[in-house]
């Protein structure tokens, strides 16, 4: 039997981005989706700290990537009210690790002017203030930005959206907050072997999150995008969009880290030119 009296304490540092009280909304709001993927769960909210559900992580089992797949596509078709809508009960700024990550109170925007206005431009500045872009790298993402104002790369949501504008997103979908799980630890719900951990949750496009787990690389990642598209299919085009869609992890990179991020960004915006 799994030890439910275990627990994990994550910590909040004075000035850190994001607050134990959004984290717990967020994980609220993305475990309320109707057969979607698993959360950890929040046992405690305190002023600079969360007491969060212990995980014992194993290594994956056959088939948990397809599982996965499947309930991803459940967890984005639950829906959000627009681009850049913050968990329900939160109305300040967020944030995605390290760095601050706004939120868009009211709709009105396309998926291309949120992306390129809130998820872009302000870290493309950023990454270049502290020197992290090649030389006219900046020109090149703003010109791309212009691209997605305009709706040049506008796509619908995948299948179980259907008329949905924005979907539920994790938001910061890497591979390590992806957990591989004992399936005991489900209790009665089906087991689909991952549980979610650390998101910035908000009202995106789901090929954001397919595209952020494709950037860092997953265990059964083919499988898990091939179970997704059965489930829900993703709209045309959506192999050739990956890249715009990782230009957004790739600039907050670059902002924090710099290294190669920065150049990596560029690239990206320049093969949508």
């Amino acid at each position: 039997m799994v030890d439910v009296s275990r627990t994990f304490t994550k910590r909040y540092r004075r000035g850190q981005p994001g607050s134990p009280k959004l984290e717990a909304l967020s994980l609220a709001w993305l475990a309320e989706a109707p057969d979607g993927v698993r959360v950890v769960s929040v046992r405690a909210v305190g002023p600079a700290h969360l007491e969060l559900e212990h995980l014992a992580t194993v290594p994956p089992a056959e088939g948990a990537a397809e599982v996965l797949g499947r309930a991803l596509a459940h967890t984005h078709a639950a829906g959000a009210p627009h681009f850049g809508a913050p968990p329900p009960g939160w109305d300040g700024a967020g944030g995605i690790g390290q760095a601050s990550m706004s939120f868009v109170p009211n709709g009105g925007l396309s998926w291309g002017e949120f992306y390129a206005a809130e998820r872009v431009l302000p870290y493309a500045r950023a990454a270049d203030r502290a020197g992290a872009l090649p030389p006219n790298g900046l020109a090149t993402i703003e010109s791309l930005a212009q691209r997605l104002v305009d709706g040049l790369f506008d796509a619908p949501q995948p299948g179980l959206l259907k008329d949905d504008p924005a979907a539920r997103v994790h938001g910061d979908l890497w591979t390590g907050n992806v957990l591989w799980t004992d399936p005991l630890w489900q209790g009665d719900r089906p087991w689909t072997g991952a549980v979610l951990i650390d998101p910035a949750a908000h009202g995106g496009h789901a090929e954001t999150d397919l595209a952020m787990l494709a950037l860092f690389g997953l265990f059964g990642l083919i499988d898990l995008l091939d179970a997704y598209h059965e489930v829900s299919p993703l709209a045309e085009g959506w192999r050739e969009r990956i890249g715009l869609h990782q230009l957004f992890p790739l600039l907050v990179h670059a902002m924090l880290f710099g290294g190669s991020y920065g150049q990596r960004a560029v690239e990206r915006a320049r093969d949508y030119l």
